[in-house]
């Protein structure tokens, strides 16, 4: 079975703070956004978050999720895609002479998650892993998963619940077509 990198595993969370099928989002507010970042050692938990830059964290969510999409066969939304990459454009990060991508010095503590979160993306798409995180193909659904077949083609988070609703409706509307 194929590790999913540390990387892979951030932006993945990241992600998934939105909850389709359940109506939910955990990032909704700047405390809640506070609260994720501090839960994952990537904030200190007394730190706020002002709305410009929860905006920017949500714009960076929903730019990922349609990239993540388009590893299924959607369209992206060119918009969405831009506001991401504005907000990754805005969080620079240092080169190392080892290579390595760091946050650069001088962010504000609650923007060096989102140089954080632009370095694991960076690092998936460098590697070309980041065709292995996907957002699921049904739309009802939409969770981004880590994909670990061999050819990467598998579409949906569960085959056994998302796989089988699409391939289950796709059934119902043949046998209509043909009644």
């Amino acid at each position: 079975m194929l590790e999913q990198p540390a990387s892979a595993v951030l932006v993945e969370a990241f992600v998934n703070t939105v909850d389709v099928e359940e109506a939910s989002d955990a990032i909704a507010t700047p405390a809640g956004l506070s609260a994720w970042l501090a839960g994952r050692g990537l904030l200190d938990g007394t730190t706020g978050i002002a709305a410009d830059v929860h905006a920017d964290y949500l714009a960076l969510r929903a730019g990922l999720r349609e990239e993540l999409g388009a590893h299924v066969g959607d369209t992206p939304d060119p918009e969405l895609l831009a506001a991401a990459d504005r907000v990754l454009a805005a969080h620079p990060v240092l080169i190392t002479a080892r290579g390595a991508l760091a946050v650069a010095p001088g962010l504000a503590p609650e923007r060096e998650p989102l140089a954080s979160l632009a370095i694991a993306w960076n690092e998936l798409t460098t590697t070309g892993d980041a065709t292995r995180l996907k957002r699921c193909a049904e739309h009802t659904c939409a969770w981004a998963f880590w994909d670990i077949s061999k050819n990467r083609s598998r579409r949906w988070c569960s085959m056994r619940v998302c796989g089988n609703r699409n391939k289950s409706r796709a059934y119902a509307s043949r046998k209509r077509q043909t009644a």
